[in-house]
């Protein structure tokens, strides 16, 4: 065993999506920071789908930005497809995702690593946590070198004890050709922690040079499209267009008939494996009355003949994966350049963490992305951030960074994370967020840049570019309410087809009718016209649904009374008049840090709330 002679502050293990962004976040808090990675050439890489964002996901990716994190802004050098979801539903539902260039994506994530002050980037596989007196004290690798620090961040993805499967045949892995990690998550075991299991998987990559495209449906993004990055003033790359097509009676009729050659039936496969993502043999089997399941197909990038066959993840053998595609309208004659599998692997049940992401196990060391039991590049990477920054701050002697659910998509992930723990991979949705209307992507920033500001995540740039966006939302908030149309403007009335109009009326109250949209409204005053795009579409949706909004904010300040509340650390539950034991045991165990959160543990009661607020009013 060898000591390397520079002491960091803050290591990061794993250069995934969350191993990125934490590093990232604590060396530009000023952080000497060390990112360990098993291989230097596999940073930031799309494991799965090519793409970033989507669905409750581009809200996490907008936070990620408004936090300073670096997600949105390599997205937006990198994209090549962007798409806004849910255009005809509500503000709080439409979301932002964008198909990524692949090698692009990594290359220049990579490349902004490599140019941060206070990071080094340095290869090699961690065995074990150096302890020192309860604390993390830094970590040693497989080769025997030890790098110390105070502060840790695992982001292992799915590197520990990674288990692949291609049909009945399984292989180490924590990816496609990369070897796993070894004896890590056994050293965490022996530090009490509880190791589960957890199952994921991928399609086959497909030759886009044997495709009919001809009997496609082409999809094609936005035009212009938008960026996810306050940053980003416009989209640079080309932009192509996504396929659709459909399984059939005949698709199923293979796989089903192959269902004795796959590791999920078959009993081979032990690990939990996402609800919300599941195999094709899955959705074949679970949905017998479907006759087709839509399928989308990705490029993989502008220099790359791989196309992503999005909804056909599957770990059949390669002979069933070929014969299941090749029944699919536009690809009978399809090519497999790589084939689907299944990945089994490690994760640390994360009911075992504070708010802060910090292990209760181990002072000092913090968890993010998939050992925690989350899926996809959004969720990990929103951890790591506030992994990173948490570190960062607990270096420093600084308060902690907690989002709380009433501020972003990032608390309601990390709240639902420590407090339910994760059974199985652990997706965001936006029927998770209580408060949604108020977590819209369009506000990310007004909900979270002062809070990455004061943690020194966020520069004085952005912070520039917030306070006139703040600004224009402030003037345009007063000319909506002072403009006033009085009847004499015929022309104008007749233009907005309000000839009726009989009393006249302010701007805003024009607003708030449901045909009327702010762009109609620009051409009676010249200071709104001169506003921004993204500041006029909050203000129309800060008229529009005023309302609800209202109603919302007022549900916030319920909640934010037992949030305040406090449990001092190292309180007993035990004794208490009025708690079960089974209460006792779940407080115990999760260890809330407020009132608030403990009401949101599954099995304590709002009676045992009630009896808890009184102990704690009481001192």
């Amino acid at each position: 065993m060898s000591t390397y002679g520079k002491v960091y502050q803050v290591i990061v293990v794993g250069a995934g999506h969350a191993g990125c962004e934490a590093a990232l976040a604590a060396a530009r808090m000023g952080c000497s920071t060390l990112l360990l990675n098993l291989s230097l050439d596999a940073v930031a890489q799309m494991s799965c789908n090519p793409a970033i964002g989507g669905l409750a996901k581009g809200h996490l990716v907008k936070e990620i930005d408004a936090l300073g994190g670096e997600m949105a802004r390599n997205i937006d050098a990198t994209g090549i497809q962007f798409r806004t979801l849910n255009t005809k539903k509500g503000p709080a539902v439409r979301a932002s995702r964008a198909q990524a260039d692949r090698l692009q994506y990594a290359v220049r994530m990579r490349m902004v690593l490599e140019e941060q002050a206070n990071l080094d980037l340095k290869q090699g596989s961690v065995a074990r946590l150096v302890l020192e007196n309860g604390r993390v004290g830094g970590v040693e690798t497989r080769d025997g070198v030890v790098f110390n620090a105070p502060a840790v961040v695992l982001t292992t993805g799915t590197f520990m004890r990674g288990l692949i499967h291609v049909g009945l045949q399984h292989y180490p892995g924590g990816r496609a050709g990369e070897p796993p990690s070894e004896g890590l998550s056994d050293h965490l075991r022996s530090l009490g922690m509880d190791v589960g299991r957890l199952k994921t998987g991928t399609p086959a990559r497909l030759d886009r040079r044997s495709i009919d495209f001809a009997q496609l449906e082409a999809q094609f993004g936005d035009d212009p499209p938008r960026p996810f990055s306050l940053d980003t003033k416009r989209i640079d790359q080309p932009q192509v267009p996504c396929h659709i097509t459909y399984t059939n009676v005949r698709t199923h009729e293979v796989i089903l008939s192959n269902l004795d050659r796959s590791p999920l039936y078959s009993g081979v496969i032990e690990g939990v494996g996402p609800r919300y993502c599941p195999s094709i043999e899955d959705k074949v089997v679970r949905f017998p009355e479907k006759e087709n399941h839509q399928i989308f197909l990705e490029p993989e990038g502008l220099q790359s003949t791989e196309i992503y066959p999005n909804g056909m993840s599957t770990s059949l053998p390669p002979d069933v994966q070929l014969a299941f595609l090749r029944t699919i309208p536009g690809l009978e004659q399809v090519e497999i350049m790589r084939p689907g599998y299944a990945i089994e692997y490690d994760f640390v049940n994360p009911i075992q963490l504070h708010p802060t992401l910090e292990t209760k196990a181990v002072c000092g060391l913090f968890h993010a992305g998939q050992i925690n039991g989350t899926s996809g590049y959004e969720e990990a990477a929103a951890q790591g951030l506030i992994a990173g920054a948490n570190a960062a701050l607990q270096v420093k002697g600084q308060d902690p960074l907690v989002v709380g659910r009433d501020q972003g998509y990032i608390g309601v992930l990390i709240d639902d994370l420590v407090n339910l723990g994760a059974l199985e991979p652990y997706r965001m949705f936006t029927s998770r967020a209580e408060y949604r209307l108020l977590l819209r992507e369009d506000n990310a920033d007004q909900r979270l840049t002062e809070m990455g500001y004061r943690a020194g995540l966020v520069g004085e740039a952005r912070w520039e570019k917030y306070s006139d966006k703040m600004a224009g939302l402030d003037l345009g908030m007063e000319r909506l309410r002072e403009v006033r149309i009085s009847p004499s403007r015929q022309e104008a009335l007749e233009r907005l087809g309000l000839a009726e109009l009989k009393n006249g009326a302010s701007l805003e109250e024009l607003l708030r009718r449901p045909d009327l949209t702010i762009d109609d409204l620009l051409f009676l005053d010249g200071q709104l016209d001169g506003l921004p795009t993204e500041v006029l579409e909050q203000l129309e949706i800060a008229t529009k649904y005023e309302g609800y909004i209202r109603r919302q904010l007022e549900q916030v300040e319920r909640f934010q009374r037992n949030e305040q509340i406090v449990i001092p650390e190292g309180f007993s539950y035990q004794n208490i008049s009025g708690l079960s034991a089974e209460v006792q045991e779940k407080l115990s165990k999760v260890a809330p840090r407020t009132l608030g959160q403990a009401s949101r543990i599954p099995g304590v009661t709002p009676a045992a709330i009630a009896i808890l607020s009184v102990m704690l009013r009481k001192g």
